[in-house]
């Protein structure tokens, strides 16, 4: 089974990059992040005519998740994070796809720090770290996939003596982060590559995809029910360099079947 995470950036502005993208590799299940579309304007046909089914949570001009599936049913089990009532970003969404729960998120971005960005952003991880928590009590598998905005290590980052002060690579979110997998999760592409560069991003600017000049900040977090069934993961990083491409690029994992 294959499932992939990607950021679109903007889903309708996008929608022939997603379309190719899904032909030519028919993932299984799907995590969008940034949709940058209300919910009325997710653009349902077209997915529903590339052979998926989709729930999403929209927002206008910004954020939004969705996940997609094809071939197995979507049973959503909620569309928000935990914790905060007062929360209005469309940040999360999870369901249960083939006997698995499946979280979308797209985490905070925490520019500029100091600040209420930051703030709200290791507040959003906090309710994350509470949630991901719980759902390890409930011993099934468990994916949480997306745009985390944290580069983990300095093997995620190019040049990472530029990012010291970066909001995705301040010590503090990079510890929220590693509390987080400490829990019990696996990194899927760090289990599978664990001393080579990859990364999920290019910046538009300086020809940042050119020089191979990324991040890794688009990550699958596995329960330990799936640790084992993780076969293989990557990134195909040359839709990155698609016409009108978003500036991530697909990351995906395959899992064996139980």
């Amino acid at each position: 089974m294959k499932i992939a995470t990607y950021n679109v950036n903007g889903v309708n502005g996008r929608l022939p990059v997603l379309l190719r993208w899904l032909h030519e590799t028919a993932p299984d299940v799907v995590c969008l992040q940034e949709l940058k579309a209300p919910q009325e304007k997710f653009p349902l046909k077209a997915i529903e005519d590339a052979g998926y089914q989709a729930i999403w949570h929209g927002q206008k001009s910004w954020n939004g998740v969705a996940i997609l599936s094809r071939g197995h049913e979507i049973q959503e089990l909620r569309r928000e994070l935990p914790g905060d009532e007062e929360d209005t970003h469309s940040r999360y969404i999870e369901a249960i796809i083939n006997n698995m729960v499946i979280g979308c998120l797209y985490l905070p971005n925490g520019n500029p720090p100091p600040g209420p960005k930051l703030e709200y952003k290791l507040g959003w991880f906090e309710r994350l770290h509470a949630h991901a928590a719980e759902l390890l009590t409930h011993d099934v598998p468990v994916i949480l996939a997306g745009d985390y905005n944290v580069m983990p290590t300095e093997l995620d980052v190019y040049k990472p003596e530029r990012w010291v002060d970066d909001a995705l690579f301040r010590p503090e979110v990079r510890e929220a982060f590693k509390n987080l997998v400490d829990q019990g999760w696996t990194d899927a592409l760090r289990k599978i590559y664990p001393n080579e560069v990859i990364y999920t991003f290019w910046d538009y600017f300086r020809n940042a995809y050119g020089r191979n000049a990324g991040l890794r900040i688009d990550h699958f977090l596995l329960s330990p029910h799936l640790k084992k069934r993780l076969l293989n993961a990557g990134v195909d990083k040359e839709v990155r360099g698609w016409e009108k491409s978003s500036d991530h690029a697909p990351t995906w994992i395959e899992l064996s079947e139980e």
